[in-house]
């Protein structure tokens, strides 16, 4: 019994590996043959789309920690090869990455958005790109090509892409993350509503809660000073959110994690006080404490005393002088006002 499922474990990965190859081939065709490369591509659409096969499951739902298991079939208990290949990218990217590069090549013919949806779909969610012009071809070609996937199955009345239909509670989690960088923080209350069920809600909370888990893990990844003080101004808007307690203990944590100097986040002095803005507007019960405690540890390290006193004595500086500005505009304004008789 232990051979038999020693044996089994390479033998999906060999799998997958070989159905990745004979991908490649037929993209290389079709790269290489303008006059057959609709066809060509409307034919590997057509074999991803396919449903797999009992012999195939077999070999694929191997009891290998690397294989596809039941849990894991696609929607109604299909299961497509492009469900298997997608969750093989993700595992294995080396092996997706050739396909990708001829994909790209072909951007502008017809069903190469859809290959591209079907098989890279989950893999998009996983990869951290540092090229947003990258980042924003592939989620371009995802939207397009899970548009037309979705009216092939409307005009076939099937639900053969179901399981990428489903791909939408990714996408949720994803816009969580970037909803606050690009200034839309206006339109969350209609993106709550928006939020798909997810399997798990019971355990971590409703859409808001799910949005500030995502936010919390998004600011603990930001190392962009101006970035990561544009996201700190427009968590503001989460005051008065409904929130489980854990959640909300999350977010506080996250921001106070911003508000001292030093390890782990090694925040900026602009940084520090931007968390401390948000941390007393969403969180203005308990202000005082906080900031008595960390006057506190502040001590605990001396090497902060001088910088510390003379950003104290820069910033008094800079208050009694805008103060006396002040003062002067406003006595200069009655000078001026006409004497009435």
């Amino acid at each position: 019994m232990q051979q038999q499922e020693a044996s089994s474990r390479p033998q999906s990965s060999a799998y997958l590996n070989k159905l990745s190859l004979e991908i490649e081939k037929k993209l290389q065709r079709a790269l290489a043959s303008p006059s057959q490369r609709r066809n060509l591509l409307q034919e590997l659409f057509a074999d991803i789309a396919l449903e797999v096969d009992d012999r195939a499951k077999d070999i694929i739902l191997s009891r290998d920690e690397d294989a596809i298991t039941p849990a894991e079939y696609g929607a109604n208990g299909r299961l497509c090869f492009y469900d298997v290949l997608a969750d093989y990218y993700i595992r294995s990217p080396d092996s997706g990455k050739p396909i990708l590069d001829l994909i790209v090549q072909l951007w502008s013919q017809s069903f190469a958005s859809h290959i591209f949806s079907l098989l890279f779909h989950k893999w998009l969610f996983e990869v951290q790109l540092d090229n947003a012009e990258v980042q924003l071809r592939y989620s371009s070609a995802l939207v397009q090509g899970a548009t037309n996937v979705f009216w092939m199955d409307i005009q076939s009345n099937t639900r053969c892409f179901q399981s990428l239909f489903l791909a939408q509670r990714d996408l949720y989690l994803l816009l969580s993350r970037f909803i606050f960088f690009y200034n839309s923080v206006e339109k969350i209350e209609s993106f709550l509503k928006q939020c798909p069920v997810f399997p798990n809600s019971f355990l971590i909370g409703g859409p808001a809660d799910i949005l500030v888990i995502e936010l919390a893990d998004q600011l603990q990844k930001l190392k962009v000073e101006p970035v990561l003080l544009h996201y700190l101004s427009q968590v503001k808007i989460l005051r008065g959110m409904e929130l489980r307690m854990a959640t909300s203990t999350r977010l506080k944590t996250c921001l106070y994690s911003f508000t001292s100097p030093g390890g782990p986040m090694y925040p900026t002095r602009a940084v520090r006080h931007a968390a401390w803005d948000a941390l007393d507007f969403l969180f203005p019960v308990g202000r005082y404490p906080r900031h008595l405690i960390s006057l506190f540890f502040r001590l605990l390290y001396p090497w902060y005393w001088p910088s510390s006193c003379w950003n104290f004595i820069v910033s008094c500086i800079k208050a009694v002088f805008y103060s006396l500005l002040r003062v002067i505009h406003s006595r200069w304004g009655k000078l001026r006002e006409p004497k009435t008789a």
